[in-house]
């Protein structure tokens, strides 16, 4: 087999497998979760073809946000980006680091409500989710950590509704 022909092959499995993935994204409600491995299984390709369709068709500048698991039980999950109050959301809950403190987090969720990407009600909830008071049976020094990904995946769960 030439290399002009290796590259049509790639196309097409490229093709069926971004067109699989955008299904996936439309039954999803624009959030699809696949693992790399069976998703080349369910191709018969190999892994590296599934992060190269990934790479180059679902990346921020055609509308998408990517996030990856490793591991076992690793997961790759692509959401796709509606609106700028969607994208707004989705940087500020990849902006929040490993930690964040209550007074960050309400800081945060006021800096959200008033430039009106949180409603006045999802700034209450996300602020009682992520109140000390919530977290009181997690040791202090590991709440900021749990409190950074509770307000990471709500705020993510609020941009993809």
């Amino acid at each position: 087999m030439d290399r002009l022909t290796k590259e049509a092959i790639t196309m097409k499995m490229s093709d069926l497998i971004a067109d699989f993935i955008g299904e996936m994204l439309s039954a999803g409600g624009g959030v699809a979760e696949v693992q790399r491995k069976s998703l080349a299984d369910r191709f018969s390709c190999v892994p590296s073809q599934i992060n190269y369709v990934i790479e180059t068709r679902f990346t921020p500048e055609h509308g998408y946000l990517v996030e990856s698991q490793r591991g076992g039980g690793g997961y790759i999950r692509i959401v796709r980006l509606m609106d700028n109050k969607q994208r707004m959301l989705l940087e500020a809950a990849r902006g929040i680091g490993g930690r964040l403190s209550q007074n960050d987090a309400a800081r945060l969720t006021r800096a959200l409500v008033s430039a009106e990407l949180l409603s006045q009600r999802e700034g209450q909830l996300l602020l009682s989710a992520c109140a000390d008071g919530a977290l009181a049976e997690v040791s202090k020094e590991h709440r900021d950590r749990l409190r950074a990904a509770i307000f990471r995946c709500a705020v993510m769960g609020i941009a993809t509704v």
